[in-house]
This record gives C-alpha cells, structure tokens and sequence, in this order.
C-alpha cells in the first residue's frame, strides 16, 4: 500500500552545470502530472514523465528540473560589474550599483548559464529524477505502510462490534414479545402469548428486523476489505467501493434496528467507517 503524498529531491552535477529535480505530490483520484522544465530541456519532458508512471498510478505530482551554474556565480557577477562600470565610465555616466541591480544580474547569470540539452546533460537529468524519485516512493511507501495498520486496526474495531450486534440481535424478538404483552396487559387485554393475534405481530416484528442477511454480508465484505488493502498495486479505487458497499450494509442494519442497543453499536460502526474513509482518500 502506498500513500498519495510524497515528496522527493535529487541533484546531480553535469558540466559546471548543477541539475535539480524536486517532486512532490497530493490526493487525486487519476494520475494528474504536471512537468515543469526549462524551455531548452523540453525535449525531456516525455521520457522523464515516464520515470514518473513507472512508481506513481495516482496523485497529483508536480516535479520541477531546474540548473544553476556550479560554482564560481560571484566571480561572474563581480566580472559583469567590473565590465559595467567600465561601460560607464567610457561613456561618462555615473555608475553607483545597488541591490536590486546585484539581484538582477545575478538572476540573469544563472538564467544565461543554463545549458544547452546534450547527451551528458539528458543523462544527468534522468539520473537525477530517478534518484528523486526513489526517495518519493520510498516516503509514499512509508506513509503507506502507517495507513495500513490504521486500518487494520478500526477493522478489528469493526468486527468487534459487528460480532456484538450479532450477540444481541437474537434478543431483539423477544424483548418485544415481552414489551407488547407488557402493554396488553397494561391495557387490560387478557390475550395469551400463545394467542394467534400475537403470534403473527410478533412474527411480523421478527421479519421485519431481521438483520442475518446483513450481517453475514458485512462480515465478507470486512473480509474482503483487508485483503485488498494487503495485496500489491493499486488500492485506493476497489477499497473505496467495498467502503461503499459497507456503509450500505451498516445503515440498512441502523434502519431496521428497533433496538437502543443495537442503535448505540451502528453508531459505533459508522464513526469507525468514516474515520477510514476519509484516509483511504490518501490511498494510492
């Protein structure tokens, strides 16, 4: 199991050239990359997105190649300078710089002193990205790796409470038996419990709450869930479905539990579900 967030930085020195590859990336139900590279490297973007798919299905991933020149950038800017003033002087225009223009020219120095795209160079940037990119997978994978005994953890906690619903439900028809023949007789209705009259309401109560079916569908479908969760590849979309299919199951229980008992641990059940639900959203 992977997470969808992840983060991941590389560099790699090519020439007196220094290559940067940072990538990140955030929940999304596709695969939404954005690639963001210099003008001249843009001939690269094809085979660095496909370093990308290969450890990344879903998530929206921004990763951003970038070159700064590899040491010696104030010797420069001070040579430029040096060649201004001269500029200035031979023309007789006062020259007096400050900080914006040291900003400007160093900015420029680094804009002017990315490379062209060669062999080396492409090889220096695929390297990099690689190397980004197994730190970002390695930390998506971590992140994963926590979600997984989370959820393993409130589905026990959902089997537990399934197995207590299923203990008490049983109970359910005969704690009404006794309650209806309770009011019969509050009401001076001197009927038997084995009166016809109130076999059938008790017999009509008993269909009409029964919750075996549900619950012996909940119980696959928990089943179902962790085994997902511990297999290999994509998760997210299959477990958000069988979520699905379990919340369907937890309220139609809810809706035929004409018990406080049975209420307070459908309650329980749907906490517990959507505390999953909302991390499975994290889930690759």
């Amino acid at each position: 199991m992977r997470s969808m967030t992840g983060f991941g930085r590389a560099s790699a020195v090519v020439g007196d050239a220094l290559v940067v590859v940072q990538v990140n990336s955030v929940n999304r139900k596709t695969l939404d990359l954005s690639i963001r590279l210099p003008e001249a490297w843009s001939p690269m973007e094809t085979k660095v997105a496909e370093k990308v798919r290969e450890v990344a299905r879903r998530g929206k991933i921004h990763l951003v190649v970038s070159a700064e020149a590899q040491g010696g950038s104030e010797g420069q800017t001070a040579a430029h300078l040096e060649r201004l003033a001269r500029l200035a002087a031979e023309n007789d225009v006062p020259f007096e710089p400050d900080v914006r223009l040291l900003w400007e020219i160093a900015n420029d120095r680094r804009t002017m002193t990315e490379p062209e795209l060669t062999e080396a160079l492409e090889a220096g940037i695929l390297d990099a990205a690689e190397e980004a990119l197994r730190s970002f997978a390695s930390m998506r994978a971590q992140e994963g790796e926590a979600l997984m005994i989370d959820f393993l953890t409130r589905t026990t906690a959902l089997k537990r409470h399934v197995t207590a619903i299923a203990r008490r439900a049983p109970e359910v028809v005969s704690t009404y038996r006794e309650a209806l023949m309770k009011r019969l007789r509050e009401a001076n209705l001197e009927l038997d419990v084995d009166d016809e009259r109130v076999l059938r309401e008790v017999a009509v109560f008993a269909d009409r709450c029964d919750i075996s079916e549900e619950l012996t569908r909940l119980d696959s479908h928990l089943q179902q869930f962790v085994d997902h969760i511990k297999g290999e590849g994509e998760i997210g979309r299959k477990a958000e479905f069988i979520l699905q299919e379990i919340g369907r199951e937890i309220h139609t229980i809810g809706s035929k539990a004409n018990d406080l008992e049975l209420s307070k641990w459908v309650i329980e059940l749907k906490n517990e579900l959507e505390r999953i639900r909302e991390q499975i959203a994290n889930v690759e």
